[in-house]
């Protein structure tokens, strides 16, 4: 399978971007109730791309070993060191940094406040259950789910390969297998209203968007040949997912957790395929040399994918402290344009320096994209 693969790097920008602007767009009361509105609102569609790059880039180890016939399940201790040398210790500092601020810095919303909610947080077990999610970290929402999603792996895995396939390469069988894993989350939609009040955030909800990147990796070499039109179609397939999702009869109305199961769902649906489409042309035709593929491996943006989960971790406290102390601009007013720049000027440095001093970030300068995952 291919290597590093810079513009999936450059997607993660784009995707940690996307979701600072909905932010931003949030906080200055742009989430309107109109297209405007939703269409700012939707780009929260950076969590769903990177929950299909970690599915993208973590499956590739099982894939490879029905390719090369080894039957050896991958060594999951390396996994889970990777996985947590990556993703906690920064985080840990992040967490800890934003209680400590919260004592000398008056915050009127009380959820998430307390030990409790410190140890919620550092647990990644906010999202289960009412009131735990803090100011300035409601965004880490998503990397509950994402923790989720690395426990479950080596058991989905295991399933799939062992179980499923019988370690042969069986691309048809695998694919058909992971449709059963997607199949998972429009039921959890139907069923989460009846179990607990956060059940629409819990991890089944988002699992079709992480098998969608592992369905590509079972793609990527089956796929011998992508035509030049296929890049551009794909994108168009995107634009057109993502905006039909902002339109208020069908997507609801501009929040995470749309209010009726059904938009819900077609959200959801959605945006499965807005991320797909977006990864498709980068993982199955990964030496094209289209302006996506341009664009996305420039230098300048595959450095800021490459500290894009400091990015993400960073830029809500950063806006927050910025709009409400340092502008002073009353909650739900301002300017989109000023509170994202203002916020990436802040936080791209704080984002570089995480990354430079904690070297628990770095994989040694191994094949960091099959191995490290951003937010």
């Amino acid at each position: 399978m291919q290597g590093r693969v810079a513009p999936l790097t450059g997607l993660r920008a784009i995707a940690a971007a996307a979701v600072c602007l909905t932010h931003a767009a949030f906080s200055t009361g742009h989430y309107t109730d109109d297209l405007v509105g939703h269409l700012w609102a939707r780009l929260e569609i950076g969590v769903p791309i990177f929950f299909a790059l970690s599915g993208f880039l973590l499956f590739r180890p099982w894939v490879r070993l029905l390719q090369d016939g080894t039957g050896h399940q991958p060594d999951l201790r390396r996994y889970a060191w990777h996985r947590f040398r990556r993703v906690v210790p920064v985080y840990w500092v992040v967490v800890m940094s934003v209680y400590l601020l919260g004592l000398v810095r008056p915050e009127p919303n009380p959820s998430g406040r307390g030990v409790d909610g410190l140890v919620r947080n550092l647990t990644f077990t906010q999202i289960y259950g009412f009131g735990h999610l803090r100011v300035g970290l409601t965004q880490a929402w998503s990397l509950a789910v994402e923790m989720a999603f690395y426990l479950a792996l080596p058991l989905f895995g295991w399933l799939l390969t062992a179980v499923l396939c019988r370690y042969r390469w069986r691309p048809a069988r695998l694919l058909v297998g992971l449709a059963a894993l997607a199949a998972i989350t429009p039921v959890w939609i139907l069923v989460a209203p009846g179990i607990e009040l956060t059940a629409r955030m819990w991890p089944p909800a988002y699992l079709w968007w992480f098998v969608a990147g592992m369905a590509l990796t079972v793609a990527v070499p089956v796929v011998r040949w992508w035509p030049a039109w296929a890049t551009p179609a794909s994108l168009a397939v995107a634009v057109t997912a993502f905006v039909v999702s902002a339109l208020p009869a069908i997507g609801g109305p501009p929040t995470m957790v749309p209010k009726s199961v059904l938009e819900a769902l077609v959200k959801s649906a959605l945006y499965l395929v807005v991320a797909t489409a977006l990864i498709a042309p980068l993982a199955l035709a990964p030496t094209s040399r289209s302006r996506y593929h341009r664009a996305l491996g420039a230098r300048q943006t595959v450095w800021l994918g490459g500290i894009s989960y400091e990015y993400f971790l960073v830029h809500l406290i950063v806006m927050d402290v910025l709009l409400l102390d340092v502008f002073g601009w009353p909650p739900f007013t301002g300017n989109i344009a000023m509170a994202f720049l203002a916020t990436s000027a802040v936080s791209i440095p704080l984002a570089w320096a995480l990354r430079a001093v904690l070297p628990f970030g770095d994989d040694g300068g191994r094949d960091r994209s099959a191995e490290e995952v951003q937010r």
